[in-house]
């Protein structure tokens, strides 16, 4: 006898001793996110019912990251709403939101102004609704606190003005007065609280695994060992005796290219997911290889490294560094490798779907729900006229970092409900996500720089080579591209700079991880920077200031380099070197670096290291101290500062950062993804390990009091970590440390 256990029940038992816990409600088709039947609905946004409760739509996912306590912060505080009487739904996939993709590190820089002014359009209809029912001038009427007010007439709360609010014209966002930074009432306040933190800790939360549907059957999927692999032939004999189980069915193979299409192989359907998973097991398939099982990690390194023998593209050249090199006082060069990574994401990917006539619904635990919706679209061959049809329903993500913006398995989902006329719930185990997954790809660096008799930098080289982002939409893709070059170049004012690309073949599923490919360009051109430190002689801050040189807009554009500046016109969003020093200078005052940083400032065996980077428009400066013991590593204390420009949730960017202190100390000693005969040999969490608590100290945060434009901070904290980290352990220790992870190292 099989007795299904959900993670709530499990979370119910266990909390039983400590007085019980709640249990959620379940998703299904009659309670998904939806804004209809509201009494007042001026803007996709937010609407007000008749009772005066306000509901706002967050339209990009939750994964951790508190998005959804912060957009709607700026709704609400425009609109003057009591927080008390807000509710927050998450939105379905739907264009009429514009973007949904939560990535980039985008979600409040490409979202402040349009939800401001869908507060502001409800808090000014509401005024003029107040003045129409007292018949007094616009003017003399305030909005405060879910209250209408006038110095004669009294009070009036939003319940009382929806019914006249609903009957007003909606006015245009240029006659709109937006709020400014000192009438903020909880943008920018640290008192506001978690939204979803007590239904996550009290198992109530609905992540993408906790979908349950009448009637619906799980999926487990049996896929090829190597990509563009598929299925010979298969036996599933065994499988069909497995109590539980269902049916197979084969899914198509992949073919090129690989974008967020799915992987094939055969799929397991059965009544719950321990009969699938054990069905999966008792299959018996012959694999097609295909050309790629000719990729090894370990032995493809001497390709990479044989790329940059003879770079084939220079996309930025600023003077020229070959002729300075000729001349060079003195050479200073080092080769840096970044191993591949995965996601590594608590909640491994699941998708739930159900076809119900013309209507496709789907749950799922998605980045992208657009993308899911292109995606279902043409893996079930639907017109585009149908797109209205396909409904996204958003649950909350158990981390994404990227990977669960590639909805290939939604495309899964879509297909076995397809196929067999069930609800069908995806879901894929930590092996899967591991072993299938799209990866960071490996990377091999090359840097040079040239010092002339006056101890001047005066010549700057990075060459670097990795699996394209661009192959898994274009399988010729050979080079990184602007996607992985515009993420990861220095703001250094040196005279000669030279940027080279290498060419290499595509082997894996190439895909976005956490901050991209700042991972391994920063991880290189901060270590180097404190190599150049030790190699002038230099306090590394000073020598990290004194590269950055004087305060200045930088224009990559300049150095013949078409800069993507992660989308954004450089002149609303310039590479400003006054505000990257500044968190230089803020990391290092509040972490003592002067002091540590002399010789005796730290305990023998003892470390500090600096390193700084702007990437998605924001500056992220770090400090790490670091103790050691042959080699074991502890690391003693973080320091982060940051420049985000406007705040709206200090709270959740203070988490941001420090969660990405700990997603770079995993990069840093643990991360690393092989293959071998085209095979992923890493398995879970055994295998592909993350830092744990007590290997983390208590870290500093610090923001920067800024009035500039809100930019991004999901991702920008995890590139300067390692760089610091390792110039830590170089101070400590004497030794460089130009490979990540730090396989000779022990973190302790």
């Amino acid at each position: 006898m099989i007795k299904k256990i959900t993670r709530r029940n499990f979370l119910q038992g266990v909390g039983l001793s400590a007085g019980g816990l709640t249990l959620g409600m379940q998703f299904s088709v009659a309670n998904a996110a939806t804004i209809e039947d509201k009494s007042f609905a001026p803007d996709v946004f937010v609407s007000i019912a008749d009772n005066g409760q306000v509901t706002i739509i967050s339209h990009r996912s939750e994964m951790g990251q508190g998005i959804r306590s912060s957009l709607p912060l700026l709704v609400a505080d425009e609109l003057e709403a009591d927080w008390n009487r807000v509710t927050v739904e998450q939105g379905l996939g739907d264009t009429k939101y514009g973007s949904q993709n939560t990535d980039g590190s985008r979600s409040v820089r490409k979202n402040y102004i349009k939800l401001k002014q869908a507060g502001a359009t409800a808090r000014t209809m509401l005024q003029q609704a107040a003045a129409k029912i007292w018949s007094v001038p616009v003017s003399e009427v305030t909005i405060y606190n879910h209250q209408a007010k006038h110095k004669s007439k009294g009070m009036l709360d939003f319940k009382d003005l929806v019914k006249v609010a609903a009957t007003l014209d909606v006015p245009s966002k240029d006659n709109l007065t937006l709020k400014t930074e000192a009438q903020h009432r909880y943008v920018g306040k640290d008192n506001m609280s978690l939204l979803d933190g007590k239904d996550i800790v009290t198992g109530r939360a609905m992540y993408g695994f906790d979908t349950e549907l009448p009637g619906m059957k799980y999926a487990v999927i049996a896929r090829p060992p190597v990509v563009y692999g598929k299925v010979k032939s298969y036996d599933d004999s065994e499988t069909l005796k497995v109590p539980g189980v269902i049916k197979t069915v084969e899914l198509p193979a992949l073919t090129p290219p690989v974008m967020f299409k799915m992987l094939g192989g055969v799929a397991v359907i059965a009544e719950n997911t321990w009969a699938a998973i054990k069905g999966r097991e008792a299959l018996k398939i012959v694999w097609e290889h295909g050309k790629n099982a000719s990729y090894s990690t370990h032995d493809h390194e001497a390709v990479f490294i044989k790329a940059l023998d003879d770079p084939k593209e220079t996309p930025r050249v600023r003077g020229d560094f070959d002729a300075v090199k000729k001349t060079a006082h003195q050479i200073i060069s080092a080769d840096y490798h970044v191993a591949g990574l995965a996601h590594a994401t608590m909640e491994p990917p699941a998708a739930t779907a159900q076809i119900d006539g013309d209507i496709v619904n789907v749950w799922a635990c998605t980045q992208t729900p657009q993308g899911a919706q292109q995606n279902v679209m043409g893996t079930l061959q639907m017109a585009k006229e149908d797109m209205a049809n396909i409904k996204i329903n958003v649950t909350l993500l158990g981390g994404g970092f990227g990977r669960k913006s590639k909805p290939d398995f939604v495309a899964e989902a879509a297909f076995l409900a397809k196929q067999t006329g069930l609800p069908i719930k995806v879901q894929w185990t930590r092996e899967d996500e591991i072993k299938h997954g799209y990866y960071h790809s490996p990377s091999y660096q090359k840097l040079e720089a040239t010092l002339d008799e006056n101890n001047a930098v005066t010549g700057w080289y990075h060459a670097m080579v990795n699996h394209p982002i661009m192959s898994t939409f274009n399988p010729m893709a050979k080079t990184a591209g602007m996607v992985d070059l515009g993420l990861g170049d220095v703001m250094y004012d040196i005279p000669n700079i030279k940027i080279a690309l290498g060419e290499t073949e595509t082997f894996m599923r190439i895909g976005w991880v956490r901050s991209v490919t700042n991972i391994n360009n920063v991880f290189a051109a901060g270590s180097f920077t404190d190599e150049l430190a030790s190699a002038r002689k230099l306090n590394p801050k000073d020598n990290l200031l004194q590269l950055i040189g004087k305060d200045q807009h930088v224009d990559l554009n300049k150095d013949k380099y078409a800069y993507s500046n992660y989308g954004e016109n450089i002149k609303d969003y310039p590479a400003d070197t006054a505000r990257l020093k500044k968190v230089i200078e803020l990391v290092a005052e509040k972490s003592g670096w002067d002091a540590k940083s002399q010789k005796n400032g730290l305990p023998k065996g003892h470390g500090i290291g600096i390193a700084a980077h702007r990437s998605f428009l924001s500056y992220v400066a770090i400090v790490v101290v670091v103790s050691t013991e042959g080699n074991k590593v502890k690391i003693e204390d973080i320091h982060m500062a940051a420049d985000i420009g406007k705040v709206v949730n200090p709270d959740r960017v203070r988490s941001q950062l420090e969660g990405a202190a700990m997603f770079g100390a995993s990069i840093a000693f643990y991360g690393e993804v092989t293959a071998k005969d085209g095979v992923v040999e890493q398995n879970n969490f055994n295998d592909y390990q993350l830092v744990r608590m007590h290997q983390i100290p208590k870290i500093h945060t610090y923001l920067v009091d800024s009035d500039e434009k809100p930019t991004g901070i999901g991702e920008p904290g995890v590139p300067p970590f390692a760089p610091a980290l390792c110039n830590a352990l170089f101070n400590a220790t004497g030794e460089r440390y130009r490979r990540l992870p730090l396989k000779s190292l022990t973190l302790v």
